[in-house]
């Protein structure tokens, strides 16, 4: 497919009529370049890229997926949308969605070159809760992972809960580090817990994923550099869950992290 069939799928909703990893010659290097080509297809219309999503962080669903290594790719401002707790989020033409609780971090600077986490804890502006809705255009959430990659690294929604200022939640990047490390989710539809978590879960420790992406991003031939202003979402602490309009969900994290709560309309 072109990367202009790609986004036709994307814009419809519609399931893809084969993987692209059906050619054994398409591997990862080849599914980025075309993840990069639709980047440009879509600014070109307009759409404004807001940062970055990462998946593939938890370990502990690898295997249900075939996915043994994070993936990245872009948020919009066509698919962000920012709340202080509670949002309302369309399923307008997704395909397949499926909700994931994760930490989203705001960038005051880009990372420094060779950062560590010391120096990456300094480019921090923010920490908050998140709901990201991924989705799939293969049946059955059947891919390798190529094919994720070249699907926009299947992002489809982004909702921001309350943005906490770094340093209100910790004074170093060990301390933020252990702080997210140790901390839990349990993940609610209505009343009814459905999974739980721990931060740990997400290549032991979010700021851990994050300073991963970082080093990933610049690795990546033709990738646009991680910029002041830009959004992270560093991957899910639970499963990925199919979710419906009509259905409520909420996230409830331990220690110092606020919840998060989602309506989902058509």
């Amino acid at each position: 497919m072109t990367p202009q069939t790609l986004l036709d799928h994307l814009d419809q909703g519609r399931l893809w009529p084969a993987p692209l990893t059906k050619d054994p010659h398409f591997g990862l290097d080849e599914a980025y370049a075309r993840q990069l080509e639709v980047r440009q297809l879509r600014m070109a219309r307009g759409e404004q890229p807001r940062g970055f999503k990462v998946g593939f962080t938890n370990r502990t669903i690898w295997p249900r997926y075939n996915v043994f290594a994070p993936i990245w790719g872009t948020v919009w401002n066509t698919t962000l949308t920012l709340c202080e707790g509670e949002g309302t989020v369309s399923l307008a033409r997704t395909c397949q969605p499926r909700l994931e609780p994760e930490t989203v971090f705001g960038m005051k600077a880009p990372p420094a070159p060779d950062a560590t986490l010391d120096r990456l804890f300094e480019a921090i502006d923010w920490v908050a809760p998140g709901f990201e809705v991924v989705q799939s255009h293969l049946p059955d959430w059947k891919f390798l992972p190529a094919d994720t990659v070249a699907d926009g690294a299947l992002h489809v929604r982004l909702l921001v809960g309350r943005r906490t200022p770094v340093r209100e939640l910790a004074d170093s990047a060990l301390a933020l580090d252990a702080l997210l490390a140790r901390a839990s989710v349990s993940l609610h539809l209505g009343e009814q817990q459905v999974d739980q978590g721990l931060g740990a879960n997400v290549l032991d420790s979010p700021l851990r994923a994050l300073l991963d992406f970082v080093s990933t991003l610049r690795a990546c031939p033709g990738a646009p550099e991680l910029q002041a202003g830009d959004v992270v979402t560093t991957g899910t602490w639970t499963d990925a869950w199919p979710v419906q309009p009509g259905e409520h969900w909420s996230a409830r994290f331990s220690s110092s992290l606020d919840g998060l709560s989602v309506r989902f309309v058509d």
